[in-house]
């Protein structure tokens, strides 16, 4: 008899997944101890276990994958070909019909204006506070993408508008946003990517607490602070308009301890899930809700009500510490909208995390 752990260790299933499986009767443990509830799974459900996890891997609907696994070991195979076969073909319609929709989006774009070019050309000068400016990078800089298939992630946006300069970086899974006062420029909007290696270069000459000056000539960048500086270009590429993707319903709002949440998250339960990974590992999710006093609990299995979300623990932590305060808001919405953290202080510095599904 193999444990709940070794058989998701020999299939690739997680163990929650196991476990929902389990409840949805389709893979079900040969024994499960009558006292402490612990499943046993029969050496031959190691082999069902991986069929299963490749059924998953592919998408094929929990329905049909019950079916294909009732019918797997028996003589007849008909039925398992045929499931096959009709899910290969809802695949290879699905990806015919994207790829229609995708050509005709890149068509749309082949076709529009680049709004952002004016917005790099001339020479703007201006100041920023020191403090202000560093409070800013370390607010988003870990937002910013790795991904070398996403170059216009990779850096940071700095956006000088009416006098205020906000600093945004995003990876799909997470983005954030933070501001500092800027003076000596009234004039159009200015944009830029700068690249992470700038930004962090930048970061490492805002010690003081004295103005440090700005200036964008076309696509260079360049920060001076006293006598030193540093500079380079910006990426050249377009942003995404984050100010669409930070327009969120209101939800619920509560005021968090962060040591204490971040203590919760450290040794409280993780849970796995789908569709979010990093060099190919999936990620610990960690699983909020709120209690009836309105603070904010981290979920173990089995606490799936609706209102509960799912989001990357590492990726959380690192929002939490981002915020720089000993008490941030943590605002949800459903389930599948971004949870939102940010200052009590400065509601125009903040950090959204996408939400994870939960395996199963």
């Amino acid at each position: 008899m193999r444990s709940i752990g070794e058989l998701a260790r020999d299939s690739g299933l997680g163990v929650s997944a196991l476990r929902f499986y389990d409840r949805a009767g389709v893979l079900v443990p040969a024994r499960v101890d009558p006292v402490s509830g612990y499943r046993w799974y029969a050496p031959e459900q190691v082999e069902e276990a991986g069929l299963l996890a490749r059924l998953r891997r592919a998408g094929m609907p929990l329905a049909d994958i019950r079916l294909v696994l009732a019918g797997w070991s028996g003589a007849d195979t008909e039925l398992v070909r045929t499931l096959l076969d009709a899910h290969l073909c809802r695949l290879e319609r699905g990806l015919s019909d994207a790829r229609e929709e995708f050509s005709a989006l890149r068509a749309l774009l082949d076709h529009r204006e680049n709004p952002m070019t004016s917005l790099r050309t001339g020479t703007v000068r201006f100041s920023v506070p020191a403090s202000e400016l560093a409070g800013a990078l370390d607010a988003v800089r870990f937002a910013a993408a790795t991904d070398p298939r996403l170059p216009m992630l990779g850096g940071v946006l700095f956006d000088l508008e009416d006098g205020v300069l906000r600093l945004v970086a995003t990876d799909r899974y997470r983005l954030a946003v933070a501001r500092a006062g800027a003076t000596g420029h009234d004039g159009p909007r200015v944009q830029g990517i700068v690249p992470a290696p700038l930004a962090d270069a930048m970061r490492a000459l805002l010690n003081g607490t004295e103005a440090v000056g700005l200036t964008v000539d076309g696509d260079r960048v360049t920060l001076e602070a006293g006598d030193r500086q540093t500079a380079g270009r910006c990426l050249a590429h377009d942003f995404p308009d984050y100010r669409r993707l930070v327009q969120l319903p209101s939800g619920r709002r509560t005021l968090v301890d962060v040591p204490r949440l971040r203590k919760a998250l450290e040794t409280g339960p993780v849970r796995a899930g789908e569709g979010l990974e990093r060099g190919g590992a999936s990620r610990d999710l960690s699983v909020l809700g709120t209690d009836g006093d309105g603070t904010v609990v981290v979920c173990g299995d089995g606490d799936d009500a609706p209102d509960r979300v799912a989001v990357d623990r590492a990726f959380l932590l690192d929002a939490l510490a981002a915020g720089a305060r000993d008490r941030l808001v943590l605002e949800f919405g459903a389930p599948t909208a971004p949870l939102a953290i940010r200052r009590a202080d400065d509601e125009e510095t903040f950090s959204l995390l996408m939400p994870v599904r939960l395996e199963g």
